[in-house]
């Protein structure tokens, strides 16, 4: 099969696009066609991307939200066959989806949306899971609740600033660029550019920060008391949240196939919408990955294009 690898650890100028074997699925896999693979620009920075319990696994292929057909099943998965459409996450520690195969866990993947292509459903796996699951099992959202979104342009921004306000929550986002009125599109009551303006004139009973750095430091002062904070950049400095009476949190998303066909059942009534900023086809992954560096990158996932 074509495949996009990376035989030593690096940026996207390490991506080679090569014939390899076509991957072989374990106990509790399936073989997946792929149709389309979506793309974290960090993912090449992810230590999860280049190495398993320490030991470099390297050549990698990267992606790891894939929409596609299976292909084959091994054994002990009972719940899909041959012809399938399916969309899911691909564990970071393995190889992904930028390839004409690739192997997933069953237990991962879910049935694709039905009313959207499979570009979109691919771009729809690690920001709706990461947004879900910072929401609903981490923050624990209420309606009526005062939520802050930084970054509600970015992929999982999106995401969340939807599915906020589908919770019945009251809904701010900050974005660092032109895109006021497709976050407020989104559900946003306010949105705030921090080119000109400052987030720090509220308070919130949640914050949900994509963004890190200083921005994860300022968000802890515009906190209710008892408010919550879910940070998807790094684990939140020590002692702060006992500092100013919240709770904070770090997570790594997890794939969820009940949570895969929440989202899919949104995406199909029309409630929960995915942008796409781009579209390359696998022979162009590499450039597909080195399309984050420019300047000005439209809001959306970029996403490889591997077959029909």
């Amino acid at each position: 099969m074509t495949a996009l690898r990376a035989h030593h650890r690096g940026g996207p100028e390490q991506l080679v696009v090569e014939r390899v074997p076509v991957p072989v699925p374990a106990a509790g896999e399936v073989l997946l066609a792929v149709r389309a693979a979506a793309i974290t620009f960090d993912e090449l920075t992810w230590d999860e991307t280049w190495t398993r319990d320490g030991v470099s696994r390297t050549p990698v292929i990267p992606s790891h939200e894939v929409s596609g057909v299976v292909r084959d099943v091994a054994a002990g998965v009972g719940d899909f066959a041959p012809g399938d459409e399916v969309y899911g996450l691909v564990p970071f520690d393995s190889d992904g989806a930028a390839a004409e195969f690739v192997c997933v866990p069953a237990a991962d993947l879910a049935a694709k949306p039905s009313t959207v292509s499979h570009v979109v459903a691919a771009a729809l796996p690690l920001a709706g899971l990461t947004a879900l699951q910072a929401l609903v099992d981490h923050a624990d959202v209420r309606a009526g609740e005062n939520v802050l979104v930084h970054g509600g342009a970015g992929g999982v921004g999106a995401s969340t600033v939807q599915l906020a306000a589908m919770l019945g929550a009251r809904v701010t986002a900050t974005v660092r660029s032109d895109t006021g009125d497709l976050v407020r599109g989104y559900g946003a009551v306010r949105v705030i550019d921090v080119r000109t303006e400052t987030f720090d004139d509220a308070r919130y009973d949640v914050v949900i920060d994509t963004v890190g750095g200083e921005t994860l430091d300022r968000s802890f002062p515009v906190l209710s008391r008892g408010g919550r904070l879910v940070t998807l950049s790094a684990p939140p400095p020590a002692g702060k949240a006992d500092e100013y009476g919240v709770t904070a949190i770090f997570f790594i998303v997890v794939p969820d196939r009940d949570q895969l066909s929440k989202l899919a059942a949104l995406v199909d009534d029309g409630r929960l919408r995915v942008d796409i900023a781009e579209t390359f086809p696998l022979e162009r992954g590499r450039e597909a990955f080195e399309s984050g560096r420019r300047p000005g990158h439209r809001p959306g996932k970029t996403v490889i294009v591997v077959g029909d």
